[in-house]
């Protein structure tokens, strides 16, 4: 083998990852997996976002990241720019910095989505509006963001709308 091809491995299993409840209206939670905070790489993160039925990720936009969203189950739509697009397992979307987005649940399960997102900070964004889950944990009542949000978004480099 080359050496070129060696690198740092990390395996997480299902249950392994610091994982958030999120707030009204994606309801569901988030377990950031690979991050600059568990890993040796700086330049990406990537998670699963868990949504339940009739939840939605918030429209918005990242100043200075890409996205990319990977369905594995459930089903809904993307809404990015001005574009709707079907969501289903397999769907996998990529969304450039700037772009306005949103999703939505609309079926009768969960949506599940593994997000990945260059460079990393996603992360950071789920820990500080979330409430901090343990794997088995009944979900909590829903609940609102945190006051300060606007505060968080431009901190996170958010794209603020008008």
């Amino acid at each position: 083998m080359n050496d070129f091809a060696k690198g740092h491995v990390v395996v997480l299993g299902p249950d392994e990852g610091e994982s958030f409840w999120q707030p009204l209206p994606s309801r569901g939670y988030i377990v950031n997996k690979l991050t600059p905070y568990n890993t040796p790489y700086d330049s990406f993160s990537l998670g699963i976002q868990v949504l339940e039925p009739g939840a939605a990720i918030r429209r918005h936009a990242h100043e200075r990241q890409h996205e990319v969203l990977f369905c594995y189950a459930g089903e809904g739509w993307a809404e990015i720019g001005e574009q709707r697009h079907e969501v289903r397992p397999e769907t996998t979307i990529l969304i450039g910095r700037a772009a306005w987005h949103t999703v939505q649940n609309t079926g009768p399960g969960q949506m599940r989505l593994l997000w990945m997102i260059a460079p990393a900070g996603l992360e950071d964004w789920f820990r500080a509006i979330g409430r901090p889950r343990r794997p088995g944990e009944a979900m909590p009542g829903p609940f609102e963001r945190p006051a300060d949000v606007a505060e968080v978004q431009a901190r996170m480099r958010f794209v603020r709308e008008g």
